[in-house]
């Protein structure tokens, strides 16, 4: 699953929120074509603060972000929408009075004349959402609300989606939900980087994965390998220890 060049690369990646305190200490992501990516690690690691810098939501302080070999570092979140990058953050990603589909009408603000054509394509992969187009997001579950958050990143056909936490805060069967529908984009040809705190189920779908501690890369491989790694297992004891 590999192409002449990556579609999305990180390198070097220093940021953080307050001057002069770096969350990030120099991380570095790859992302080929087709792949789903998992970045997992404790709490406070940097992991949010990855996507949110190569999303342009946060200043890079050192390093560089590119998309299919263009240097996207810092590049306004609006751009990186028209070249193909969707986002999906932790937390508020729906609007509550909306109906789904003004939610997902809020996605192609910038191309509405393909509106109806990208309603039935979203409706096609998530049925749930063509069901449902009339009813307040607000309303939804938290497993649902996810997939209408997802739903409205991907009707800019994006040749990256970037996830962060999705599965924050939904209970086990929500989870699963999600999860099964990252897989399904996934299939549909877009390629994801995921940050997720179940870093288990995180690391079952994802072709590669990358573990984060306090800034910087711990451990990297695939998905399988490193839900088996022993040093893996032993950072995350609890998290991982179940693993069969």
């Amino acid at each position: 699953m590999t192409s002449p060049q990556p579609l999305l690369v990180a390198e070097g990646i220093v940021a953080g929120y307050l001057p002069e305190v770096n969350i990030l200490d120099g991380c570095d992501l790859r992302l080929e074509e087709g792949e789903i990516v998992g970045v997992i690690g404790p709490n406070g690691a940097g992991k949010s603060t990855l996507v949110k810098a190569m999303f342009g939501l946060l200043p890079v302080r050192e390093g560089t972000v590119r998309l299919s070999g263009e240097d996207i570092t810092d590049r306004p979140a609006h751009e990186l929408v028209v070249r193909g990058v969707g986002y999906v953050p932790q937390s508020r990603n729906v609007f509550p009075t909306l109906t789904v589909e003004e939610n997902l009408e809020m996605g192609l603000y910038q191309r509405p004349k393909r509106l109806a054509e990208r309603l039935r394509a979203i409706g096609e992969l998530f049925p749930m959402l063509a069901q449902r187009r009339k009813q307040r997001a607000g309303s939804l579950s938290g497993g649902e609300r996810q997939v209408v958050a997802m739903g409205r990143a991907l009707m800019i056909e994006p040749k990256v989606l970037l996830l962060d936490e999705p599965s924050a805060g939904l209970s086990p069967v929500n989870q699963d939900e999600v999860f099964a529908r990252i897989r399904r984009i996934n299939a549909a040809g877009v390629s994801v980087v995921m940050v997720e705190q179940n870093a288990r189920r995180c690391l079952e779908i994802s072709h590669r994965g990358y573990v984060l501690d306090q800034g910087r890369n711990a451990y990297t491989g695939p998905g399988d390998e490193l839900l088996h790694d022993e040093s893996v297992i032993e950072l995350y004891l609890g998290t991982l220890a179940k693993v069969d």
